[in-house]
């Protein structure tokens, strides 16, 4: 592929089955947002300010699914191409609430996978709440701004199910909505920018969530294919959907009504079929068409869907619907429009019921084949109605609600007609794709002006300089208090383990700063390190001259006002200022009592309502460090990795406790000392980390020898 001049713009959109031509309605994860993602990806390459758009998603070889999700890159063309990572298991495919634990490997794998490319992107853009989980972390890494999608949150949705009288035990579990939300109020406060589709979003859904007000957002609605969807050519002509609906209906030519949506309770689809089944007028007048995506047998659905699949067949046969509602196994992508056509030729309605709606993409797709709405009020129908006012919104808990509306349409032929006519003028003026790219790349391009500084200092860190590391292409990174020291007979196992072994560059990473990290070293014999990671990964130094990388400092400074945290602060009568030897330009520690712990989600909300983005790191019950946001042991690991061009599996990394826990895990093989602290136990089961029974060095050589790191052998 050929390339030109321009932004290179990297997208994230992990879950579902992602590939040119997705199997929509396959599952819960493959459904509206893939075709918005792909559209918008093929929008913005159409704009000559762009060069390339990249789309990473997940790879894995499952037996049962196409092969195509098994290539590491699919090129769509006109500088567009589907990049797939593995991440997780790989012989399996699996559902989004199952990815979480898999995210941060996918962060390390992505920094490999740029470096190997030697290209760095303009921006990233994530869509979804796991995506965005990944796109924080490889933009704090990256020093790149990072746009955000929602599609949907955690917060509201929960909401919604709770309304709905599930229980919040069954849902929480389900959907790792303590997770989502999590990483919903880091993604708010690290973005650059949030795109939603609709001022609702940003007032009601977004409102939900703490960090709102720290986030910037922009309206931008998506667009529809508007050379795909379109009115009927001929109404006269037999739409090419009758012989497959004679199977169902004992009335094929009747109006339909229509909904196309993927069998999940959420998307309300009972409700509709109580709201049909209750209207003698409805039951007379009109067909009930269900388009609920791909199935070959119930018993191979997903609980969610097969249970409403079964309620949607047992209530045909409660209320004796058969010739009146068709319920079709499976379609073809290009069936789609078709289906709107058919509608539309025959006057039907199309009807959204779900319980909420973020947007309704098709609401734009029907409004764009001349087809009327019913929709709910919930969510983002409300924005597009307003621009289309091409139907009615109904309370989707109501059937009755429902049932009215569908009436109001299918028996008013001038109210018909003005819906479908005024639907088409209001998508054809308010949402095409090339708007919407044209009005996206205006607010990133002012995104980027603003962070101007920010792509001087990623150029800092791509600068080809000789390496620090010319001869190793190993790396052992050890924390120093009960990890490396603890133990001088296995540290000298250790020293000498190292010094047989060239190839293999040792590192330490504390929150000593370097003065008393020297000093500990030397009191302990060991050998002066290639890199020092001092100040909780602060400070990076390298060994020559003792040098420090002036780039990590650079990349620190975002968002970073030290002051600022000492004021924030100072009124926590349970803080205690550590010494001045324990303070450092990018890092304030306190001390704290066990009995009074503070609580950190109240000081991380305190500091950003001043505009300062920081972490919080406790330790050992008693040890508090206020960082900038892009700072810590395992940043700093992956910064260096990145920077000197060092494989992730070339790297392993030993710690004891709390302030070692991000250096531990993701696409880096760690070690867990035999003597760490309780809060490493959430990394037990964690691929790539294992718990050594050993204490401190021998704890690290029981690693080096389960990992056959560097070639080590069991003896």
């Amino acid at each position: 592929m050929g390339e030109r001049e321009g932004y290179y713009v990297l997208m994230l959109s992990l879950h579902g089955r992602v590939c040119a031509e997705p199997e929509l309605g396959a599952d819960a994860d493959t459904g509206g947002q893939i075709t918005y993602v792909l559209e918008e990806m093929r929008a913005l390459a159409r704009d000559p300010r762009i060069r390339r758009v990249d789309l990473l998603t997940r790879r894995f070889a499952d037996p049962r699914l196409p092969a195509i999700h098994d290539e590491p890159v699919e090129d769509l063309g006109d500088g567009v191409r589907i990049v797939r990572l593995y991440f997780g298991p790989r012989d399996r495919y699996l559902p989004k609430e199952q990815l979480w634990d898999h995210l941060p490997a996918l962060v390390d794998r992505t920094l490999q996978w740029l470096r190997e490319t030697g290209e760095v992107p303009d921006w990233l853009h994530s869509h979804y709440a796991d995506a965005g989980f990944v796109g924080v972390r490889l933009a704090q890494l990256l020093g790149v701004p990072l746009i955000h999608t929602g599609h949907s949150l955690g917060r509201d949705k929960r909401e919604r199910l709770l309304a709905a009288g599930e229980k919040a035990s069954s849902i929480d579990r389900r959907y790792r909505f303590a997770r989502r939300i999590a990483a919903e109020e880091e993604i708010l406060a690290e973005s650059s920018l949030i795109f939603a589709s609709t001022r609702q979003e940003v007032e009601r859904q977004y409102g939900l969530y703490e960090n709102r007000a720290r986030a910037q957002f922009e309206i931008l609605p998506p667009g529809v294919d508007l050379a795909r969807f379109a009115p009927p050519s001929d109404r006269r002509r037999p739409s090419p959907l009758l012989a497959q609906l004679r199977r169902f209906l004992q009335h094929p030519r009747k109006p339909p009504i229509l909904a196309i949506a993927r069998p999940d309770g959420r998307k309300n689809l009972q409700r509709l079929l109580t709201a049909y089944a209750g209207s003698a007028l409805l039951r007379e007048q009109s067909n009930l068409v269900l388009v609920m995506g791909q199935r070959e047998r119930l018993d191979a659905l997903e609980p969610g869907a097969r249970e409403v699949v079964t309620d949607i067949l047992q209530g045909i046969d409660d209320h004796d619907l058969y010739g009146s509602v068709a319920i079709p196994k499976s379609h073809h992508q290009d069936d789609i429009p078709e289906y709107y056509r058919f509608a539309s030729q025959y006057r039907g309605v199309f009807v959204n019921p779900a319980l909420t709606e973020p947007f309704g993409l098709t609401l734009l797709e029907a409004a764009a084949s001349g087809l009327p709405v019913v929709a709910t009020r919930n969510g983002g129908p409300q924005d597009i109605l307003r621009n289309c006012r091409n139907g009615i919104l109904v309370d989707p808990m109501e059937p009755t609600d429902i049932a009215r509306a569908l009436e109001t349409l299918l028996t008013d032929g001038r109210r018909w007609q003005q819906a479908s006519r005024a639907g088409l003028r209001g998508v054809t003026r308010v949402y095409s794709w090339d708007a919407h790219a044209r009005a996206y790349l205006r607010r990133v391009e002012r995104i980027r002006h603003r962070e101007r500084k920010s792509r001087r200092r990623r150029r800092m860190v791509l600068e080809q300089n000789p390496s620090f590391l010319p001869k190793a292409d190993h790396l052992l990174v050890c924390d120093i208090d009960n990890t490396l020291v603890g133990d001088d007979a296995q540290l000298q196992r250790l020293i000498a383990w190292l010094r047989a072994r060239p190839q293999v560059a040792l590192a330490v990473a504390t929150g000593r700063n370097l003065e008393q990290t020297l000093a500990v070293l030397a009191e302990h014999e060991v050998p002066n390190p290639e890199i020092f990671i001092t100040d909780v990964g602060t400070r990076i130094t390298y060994r020559q001259r003792l040098h420090e990388d002036q780039a990590w400092a650079a990349h620190l400074r975002h968002r970073w006002w030290r002051e600022g945290v000492l004021e924030v602060l100072r009124s926590h009568g349970e803080l205690r200022l550590q010494e001045k030897a324990a303070q450092s330009e990018f890092k304030v520690s306190y001390y704290f009592e066990p009995q009074r712990p503070p609580s950190v989600p109240a000081l991380l909300k305190a500091l950003r309502e001043k505009g300062i983005a920081a972490r919080a790191i406790v330790s050992h019950q008693r040890y508090l460090d206020i960082l900038p946001s892009r700072a810590s042991k395992g940043h700093a690991i992956r910064f260096l990795c990145f920077r000197w061009g060092l494989p992730l599996d070339c790297v392993l990394t030993a710690g004891d406790s709390g302030n070692d826990l991000d250096m531990l895990g993701g696409g880096l093989r760690s070690v867990v000392v035999g003597n760490h602290t309780p809060e490493l136990e959430e990394l037990r089961g964690h691929a790539e980390v294992y718990f050594a029974k050993a204490a401190c060095a021998g704890g690290i050589l029981e690693g080096i020898h389960h990992y056959h790191f560097a070639g080590a052998k069991d003896d």
